[in-house]
C-alpha cells in the first residue's frame, strides 16, 4: 500500500515573519544555539494516520536544504529503524514562505496539507484529517555506554592524548582528523559522533567523516538524514556494502556506533586467508551483520596486512565532534 500525502503547507503558528528568514547557513553549526530558524521545522514526525479506513503507523522526516527550503521524506510503518516496512520511500520537495506572520511550508507538487502546531503535525487531505503526528527526538540505546573495566578508553573527554595529532580538544569533544597511538587487531568498539548543521552542503560535503578501523576500512559517518541509505551514506562501508537501514538521525544529535570487528587472517608467508569482517549497529540498530571486508577502503591509511592497525577519524574538511571512545580488544 502506497500512501503519500506530504506535504502542502505545513503551519507554524505563533512564528514573525523575521524568525521565519532563513539565515547565512554557510557555516557548518555544531550547537542548537546557533542553528536557524529552519532546523526547528526539521526533524523526525511520527504517529498513525487513516487510510481506507485503518489505523496505519506512519513516520515522516523534514530535512532542511537551505534558506527555507525543505525535503521530507514519509515512511509507512513508522520511522527507520522503528517499525518501517521497508517499501520505497516517498520524497516530496517542498520550500518555505512567510504570510501573514505564519511560516508555511509548502510541497513543490501541491499536494496534500498538513500544518505543525506545538510539535504535533497534522496531516490532512481535500480538507479531511488524516491524523497527527508528534514531533520526536530519538536516542541510542547505547548512548553513554560505559567502557568495560578490560577496554582501553581512546577519548573521555578530559585530553586528547591517545591521538598522534595535536590540537584536537575543543569544548571537552575530540575533532575529526584523531589517528590512536595505539594500535589494534581484532575489538568491540564504541563511539559517539555529532554532525554538523550545514543545510546548503550537498552529498559528500554534509558534514563528511569515516571511522577506520586499523586504518584499512571505513565506515562512512555523514549527514544522510533522510537520504537512501547506501555505501559513500552514514553507515555504508564504501565500495562494500551498504547499510541494512539508514539509521542516520538529524544533525547536531548525539549518534552511536557499536562494532564488533575481526582483523583478517595471514599465515606465515604473510598471504592473506581469511578476509577481516564486521559487525555495526548505528544508533542501536544493527545495519551490517558479519560483513566480510575483502579489501582496505578508499583513502585508507594503511595498507593491508598482517599488522595491527590504529583507529583513524577522517578529516573530509567538514566539523564533525567525537566523545566517549574505548575499545575492548579480543583474543
Amino acid at each position: 500500500m502506497r500512501t503519500t500525502i506530504l506535504c502542502g503547507c505545513l503551519i507554524l503558528s505563533g512564528v514573525t515573519g523575521a524568525n521565519c528568514q532563513a539565515h547565512d547557513q554557510s557555516a557548518e553549526i555544531l550547537d542548537v544555539e546557533h542553528a536557524d530558524a529552519d532546523f526547528a521545522i526539521q526533524g523526525e514526525y511520527s504517529g498513525t494516520i487513516e487510510v481506507n479506513g485503518n489505523e496505519v503507523k506512519f513516520g515522516v522526516q523534514i530535512i532542511a536544504d537551505g534558506a527555507g527550503k525543505f525535503r521530507s521524506v514519509e515512511y509507512s510503518g513508522g520511522l527507520p529503524g522503528n517499525g518501517w516496512d521497508g517499501s520505497d520511500q516517498t520524497k516530496v520537495p517542498g520550500s518555505a514562505e512567510v504570510i501573514d506572520g505564519v511560516c508555511l511550508l509548502k510541497a513543490n507538487n501541491g499536494e496534500g496539507r498538513g500544518e505543525i502546531k506545538n510539535g504535533i503535525l497534522k496531516l490532512l487531505s481535500d480538507g479531511k484529517e488524516l491524523g497527527k503526528l508528534k514531533k520526536v527526538k530519538r536516542e541510542s540505546p547505547t548512548l553513554g555506554a560505559k567502557a568495560p573495566k578490560c577496554a582501553v578508553v581512546l577519548f573521555d573527554g578530559t585530553n586528547a592524548d591517545n591521538f598522534v595529532e595535536d590540537g584536537l580538544l575543543e569544548n571537552n569533544l575530540l575533532k575529526q582528523g584523531a589517528t590512536s597511538r595505539q594500535k589494534f587487531g581484532s575489538y568491540n568498539l564504541h563511539m559517539e559522533f555529532l554532525l554538523s548543521y550545514s543545510p546548503k552542503a550537498r552529498g559528500q560535503r554534509r558534514s563528511n567523516s569515516g571511522c577506520y578501523h586499523q586504518g584499512r576500512y571505513e565506515v562512512q559517518i555523514l549527514d544522510s538524514f533522510g537520504l537512501e541509505g547506501v555505501d559513500h551514506e552514514c553507515g555504508g562501508i564504501y565500495k562494500i556494502a551498504s547499510p541494512a537501514v539508514n539509521m542516520c538521525f538529524p544533525p547536531l544529535s548525539w549518534q552511536t556506533y557499536d562494532v564488533e570487528f575481526h582483523a583478517a587472517i595471514y599465515d606465515s608467508a604473510g598471504q592473506k586467508t581469511k578476509n577481516a569482517w564486521i559487525t555495526v549497529l548505528h544508533n542501536g540498530v544493527k545495519i551490517h551483520d558479519r560483513q566480510e571486508l575483502g579489501h582496505a577502503t578508499t583513502a585508507y591509511t594503511v595498507a593491508e596486512g598482517p599488522e595491527d592497525g590504529p583507529i583513524y577519524l577522517q578529516d573530509h574538511s567538514n566539523q564533525v565532534r567525537f566523545r566517549n571512545i574505548w575499545v575492548q580488544p579480543l583474543k
